[in-house]
């Protein structure tokens, strides 16, 4: 039962001493590798060499891409191999603040490796790959006597600098539970003094009000250019699929005009680093999406109708456009109040949107209502599609 059937979320250790095949061993192991709070890992203690039938178990039963499990003496390789990497990568710059200064000088540091890390597209990436490899084979040899402190030292110098990047890039930083309590706190006091950390509470609501005159010159205070980019990237990110809740048709439009700022930054990051005054405009043209992202969210307010008939109304404003025909202002309003009811109607009913025969339905009201307003009959597939998926998401979000 202990082997394949009793689940233990806190066991942490599991001692082997008997031979295990095939899925029996898989779920054998899998004892040890559910989440817990204060468990980092799980760790199996092996008695008489069951090394051969792990990888054969890993590569059958599992995703594992590695041909064989690594063992000690070749982690202890690999992160001494990109140590050496990375010692290279950093050769142009300077840590010593980071091993002998004060805790600001420390903290300095930290945000200034951050920058010189993203100075091109392939170096980042390159680091990003380079620590992670590193760690994870540290995790199989972690207590092995061939690291000296030096070595520790530099492991969470570079951990710390790729947690850094990766909160602002994708969320909270990696095995951040592991690191000693020295580097955590850096970490900590180093993104709060940056007065970004609201951003990487990943997966849950913001609780301040990130269009405000206050926190926006919070980011503002950022004096690392490409760090104020990430950070505004994300940020903005996050606006976007919020505004999406409400307005998915202009939710796009913000998502590709991004986009394009950000592709046209990676691609001169391709190019090698570039001069400061071209990274304050890229910076400048994330910050002024935002305004315009905080200004386009209470536009209906302006128009005189509530923020599901703008929706509306902002579909009908991209489909003239596409078809070079035009509403006068007041008549789209008023067409877009008669949308909203018309939807409104059929949404009461359960699993409308799924339903053919409602659906069929609503798109021949619309097609009434278009002809009344005077819409080219060429419009009125694009009317349907795109009213059906923002009334959708008005469900989808409602719950």
């Amino acid at each position: 039962m202990w082997l394949t059937g009793f689940d233990v979320p806190c066991l942490d250790t599991i001692y082997i001493d008997k031979s295990i095949q095939q899925h029996t061993l898989i779920q054998t192991i899998s004892r040890v590798n559910r989440v817990y709070e204060g468990k980092d890992r799980g760790l199996i203690v092996d008695y008489i060499g069951i090394k051969k039938n792990m990888n054969i178990a890993l590569c059958k039963y599992t995703n594992y891409e590695k041909e064989e499990l690594d063992d000690i003496s070749r982690a202890v390789t690999i992160v001494l191999d990109q140590l050496e990497v990375l010692d290279q990568m950093f050769c142009n710059f300077s840590a010593k603040d980071y091993y002998e200064g004060s805790p600001v000088e420390q903290l300095n540091c930290l945000n200034r490796a951050v920058e010189y890390v993203q100075l091109t597209q392939d170096l980042e990436v390159r680091f990003m790959a380079a620590v992670k490899k590193m760690k994870q084979a540290f995790n199989l040899c972690s207590s092995s006597e061939q690291f000296t402190n030096t070595h520790i030292e530099k492991l969470h110098f570079y951990q710390a600098v790729r947690s850094i990047l990766f909160k602002l890039t994708k969320g909270n930083a990696p095995d951040i539970s592991q690191m000693n309590a020295k580097v955590r706190k850096l970490l900590d006091d180093a993104i709060q003094s940056d007065g970004i950390e609201e951003l990487f509470e990943t997966g849950k609501h913001i609780e301040v009000d990130i269009f405000s005159d206050e926190y926006m010159a919070r980011i503002e205070k950022i004096n690392m250019p490409n760090t104020k980019i990430k950070a505004l990237q994300r940020l903005l990110s996050y606006a976007i699929e919020e505004f999406r809740r409400v307005n998915k048709i202009k939710s796009v439009e913000f998502a590709e005009r991004m986009r394009a700022v950000v592709d046209a930054y990676n691609n001169r990051r391709k190019e090698g680093a570039f001069a400061n005054e071209i990274l304050d405009d890229v910076a400048n043209q994330l910050a002024d999406l935002l305004h315009e992202l905080k200004a386009e969210r209470n536009s209906f307010q302006d128009v005189g109708i509530d923020y599901e008939e703008k929706a509306f109304y902002d579909i009908l404003l991209a489909v003239s456009k596409k078809y070079a025909f035009e509403y006068p202002n007041d008549k789209m309003i008023e067409l877009s109040k008669e949308i909203r009811v018309v939807v409104d109607d059929k949404a009461k009913y359960t699993d409308w949107s799924t339903k053919e025969d409602i659906k069929a339905t609503l798109k021949a009201d619309l097609t009434v209502l278009l002809d009344k307003y005077g819409s080219p009959l060429s419009a009125i597939d694009d009317v349907y599609k795109e009213v059906l998926e923002q009334a959708e998401n008005f469900k989808k979000y409602a719950k």
